[in-house]
């Protein structure tokens, strides 16, 4: 007995390396941190005139020591599983210094370090550390409107609106640490409060609201289960989990943003700041029109976030539908109905939305049927496929069995369980959406020349590229980042609602 419980923790220590997500996360952690203190260090020179910048100087510093500390904690983690099988608790310690990164804003080892700190971490408790971390970077993100000239008349009760939720996070939080696999009824206050707070944009707290509900509720253990499980496979793929916190940031931006954020700096002439470069007073530089570029990418973000979504969902109902009823009736009415989509599905998508809004002209509105009406074919051969795998399901048959109308058994029995792949198709397709809606305000046939979009704020700068070449280069890497989060939370959604990965 002795020798088969020796084996047994040998192999554990020998496999412990390989199966340690942590360990994995360590490195992923140090290495993005060290490419952001290289640009730090490049940006911190100013080699036209052989200068240092002091601020951007002692943020690379900060930096540099926060990366030098998660070298050795990955070090640290790499002894613990080779010679123990587990991580030691004093390593974990080294996890409450890597929180105070979060003064720098780097999100890479703060992250990081809420995962190293608990050893067993339930999707609550993920969803509450980044709950957190999101209010902390809005509240962050706000503040920076304190170095402006003026502020909106709401943002000093915004910006109190928005500490007082921090803090009632933080209790959140370490409550939620605290707790185990069982969650006391009491909690479920706390859960309806979050789910109130949720109002500010920020969707991490409607999720762990909506969990702790769920497991102080539910009776349904196996339906408890397979929640839990979905949340389980997404929360422990950390690239996911980033590009999550950045969809929910930007979209916590839109919302906090009416009441935080000017939005004459952002559409107002200011000819006495013209190109000014970036700055306290203007984080991002300004442009040709002396508009804060800040400001703008703000404000663009919910007019991305808006035409990306809407453009993404209207084709996704209406192709579902055509899909459903194709795949579960007669071969006649599924030709009819996907020979007259693959009429639209032959036209070049982007080919399309521009004659439509040739047609119908160049506003928010027309921007979205344009790009929705392209996406409708892919949706319904997506949900014809399942359905004509799902109608020949037993559940299927005994609803017929029993006397269930067509139109009960489609979209109370067939549609409900081939769902999943047209949210994952979803998820990844909102990422091209956006793109499709910068890439048509750049062409300037998207939304109106005056409104701050992403694309409208690149097509200016991209006049000045060689003297003012920040004008371009901050609205771009927000397209970017916007896309990649897309794309990385649906490629977590597949995973996770593959049942075939179980």
């Amino acid at each position: 007995m002795a020798s088969i419980v020796n084996e047994i923790n040998s192999f554990r220590k020998k496999h412990a390396l390989k199966l340690s997500n942590e360990y994995t996360q360590a490195n992923f952690t140090w290495i993005s941190s060290l490419a952001l203190t290289i640009i730090l260090f490049i940006n911190s020179f100013n080699f036209t005139a052989n200068t240092i910048k002091p601020f951007i100087f002692s943020v690379f510093v900060l930096y540099l020591l926060f990366t030098l500390i998660q070298i050795l904690i990955a070090l640290l983690i790499k002894r613990d599983l080779e010679k123990e099988g587990y991580i030691k608790k004093s390593t974990r310690r080294l996890g409450y210094i890597q929180l105070l990164s979060l003064l720098t804003g780097n999100l890479f080892v703060v992250t990081f370090a809420f995962n190293l700190i608990k050893e067993k971490k339930s999707s609550e408790y993920i969803f509450a550390y980044y709950m957190l971390l999101n209010q902390i970077f809005i509240i962050a993100l706000s503040a920076l409107n304190l170095f402006k000239p003026y502020v909106t008349d709401s943002f000093p009760l915004a910006m109190l609106v928005l500490l007082a939720v921090s803090v009632f996070y933080l209790v959140t939080l370490v409550i939620v640490a605290k707790q185990e696999d069982s969650v006391p009824k009491w909690m479920t206050y706390i859960a309806m409060f979050l789910v109130i707070t949720s109002l500010t944009g920020n969707l991490f707290a409607l999720l762990l609201g909506i969990n702790l509900l769920i497991k102080v509720r539910n009776s349904d253990k196996r339906g408890l289960e397979k929640w839990s499980a979905i949340w389980e496979k997404i929360t422990r793929n950390t690239t996911a989990m980033l590009g999550m916190f950045f969809i929910v940031f930007v979209f916590s931006v839109s919302i906090c943003s009416i009441f935080t954020f000017d939005y004459e700096m952002a559409t107002e002439n200011n000819y006495e700041v013209i190109l000014q470069t970036p700055s306290l007073a203007y984080p991002l530089g300004t442009d040709n029109f002396g508009r804060d570029l800040f400001s703008r990418i703000v404000f663009g973000a919910r007019i991305s976030l808006i035409v990306g979504c809407i453009s993404t969902i209207i084709p996704a109902v209406i192709g579902g539908i055509l899909g459903a009823i194709a795949g579960y009736y007669s071969p006649r009415t599924d030709n009819i109905i996907m020979r007259l989509l693959d009429v639209l599905y032959a036209i070049p998508g982007i080919l399309l939305a521009i004659a439509i809004i040739a047609a119908f002209g160049a506003n928010t509105m027309n921007l979205i049927l344009a790009l929705s009406v392209g996406s409708i074919p892919t949706y319904a051969r997506t949900m014809r496929a399942n359905v004509l795998m799902v109608s020949n399901f037993e559940y299927v048959d005994s609803a017929r069995a029993l006397g269930s109308s067509d139109f009960s058994i489609i979209f109370k029995q067939i549609v409900p369980n081939s769902l999943a792949p047209m949210i994952v198709k979803a998820t990844l397709t909102i990422g091209s959406a956006v793109i499709a809606t910068s890439s048509l305000s750049y062409l300037g046939l998207g939304v109106e020349p005056h409104i701050p979009e992403w694309g409208n704020i690149l097509k200016v700068g991209s006049t000045y590229l060689e003297s003012h070449s920040y004008l371009a280069i901050f609205p771009g890497l927000a397209i970017i980042m916007l896309v990649l989060s897309f794309n990385f939370l649906g490629d977590a959604l597949r995973d996770a609602l593959d049942p075939k990965l179980d």
